[in-house]
């Protein structure tokens, strides 16, 4: 029979977070029961709570930047035991066997892939996520927390981690090129540090300078006001790589000026309208204008490695689950410095 675990669950998009319980599946022979210590708030969960995204599947649990210990193993399991400290991010389950499964993408699952919250797995079960104190995943989507890094500061990691990693890595962040960051909230302030630790000279960007004395803390060395006009252009041509990782809606063109020939913007955000360009700001230089969702199990594993091996971790506010409601509005308003991370221990359900 399923075992039941204290929970935040929202009835509603309207209703906030109640304290009860859910259900976790029985370990099946490839299943690792995880004790979660911290649970990151994305952007994401509240996007998909407040069905900004569309309808979504109440009662739900969302969290999808999970941090704790393993507690339980199925019989076939192999690769972790009790103790072992471990994450899970975005995917729960894949098919394993399309093309983009074999090319390690599991994130673009033909089947499709099987997020963690929200989602309809294999089974017909709906998914429920990691504001809550244990969950079960299948040995595959369970990663390996280096022992360098605490987990309350390695949560987010697993999506804001991973989601601008990924990109910087496949369009050549490193010594030599130069980034910008779009952006020096929970998503940018990740990028900066990313791409700095990759050998990047990193500039930020964001609509005014209240964030540039924080911004060069991050490692950034430089940070320029969208709003003033003379400052963005000044650095016009001046960038390999624009990261944009706000979900305002940009004037798209006035960021592709900032390239360098043969530059891109990535986008990872998800703004509601659609971006307006012309071809030829394009063609006028070889740029182009991409974007990036999260990463595949392996590229998030080697994010964890490459982040512990320099070093680098989500800055974080811990909140107790009392005030997760107060602390999804902060969130919204821009008012956190950088990530939000749950204290799961603190989920008390009254039934």
């Amino acid at each position: 029979m399923p075992t039941t675990t204290p929970a935040l669950i929202a009835d509603s998009a309207t209703s906030g977070f109640r304290q009860g319980t859910i259900e976790r599946r029985d370990l099946r022979p490839d299943d690792v029961r995880i004790s979660i210590a911290y649970a990151g708030i994305c952007h994401s969960d509240i996007h998909t709570v407040r069905e900004e995204w569309g309808a979504a599947h109440f009662p739900l649990t969302v969290g999808h930047e999970i941090a704790g210990t393993v507690v339980d193993v199925g019989e076939d399991v192999t690769r972790y035991a009790p103790g072992d400290r471990v994450g899970v991010g975005c995917l729960v389950d894949s098919c394993g066997e399309c093309e983009p499964c074999k090319d390690a993408m599991e994130q673009f699952c033909t089947k499709p892939s099987v997020g963690t919250y929200n989602s309809q797995g294999y089974d017909g079960e709906w998914t429920m996520g990691g504001y809550s104190q244990e969950v079960v995943v299948r040995e595959r989507f369970v990663l390996r927390i280096p022992d360098a890094m605490e987990l309350d500061v390695a949560a987010p990691l697993l999506c804001a981690g991973i989601t601008t990693y990924s990109p910087l890595r496949r369009w050549g962040a490193a010594t030599g090129r130069s980034v910008a960051v779009v952006g020096v909230g929970g998503l940018g302030h990740m990028g900066v540090k990313i791409a700095a630790a990759m050998g990047a000279t990193v500039t930020t960007i964001s609509r005014s300078d209240a964030k540039a004395e924080d911004a060069i803390g991050l490692g950034a060395t430089a940070h320029v006001a969208s709003s003033d006009r003379g400052a963005m252009k000044a650095v016009r041509g001046s960038f390999d790589i624009v990261l944009n990782t706000v979900s305002a809606d940009i004037p798209i063109e006035d960021y592709v000026r900032l390239l360098k020939p043969a530059g891109v913007v990535v986008n990872v955000g998800l703004p509601m309208e659609p971006y307006s360009i012309r071809p030829g700001a394009l063609i006028g230089g070889n740029k182009a204008v991409a974007g990036s969702q999260i990463g595949g199990l392996a590229e998030t594993q080697e994010m964890l490695e490459f982040c512990a091996e320099h070093g680098i971790a989500a800055t974080v506010e811990v909140v107790a689950a009392a005030d997760v409601d107060a602390a999804w509005d902060r969130v919204v308003d821009g008012d956190v410095r950088y990530r939000c991370v749950i204290d799961t221990s603190t989920i008390t359900p009254a039934d």
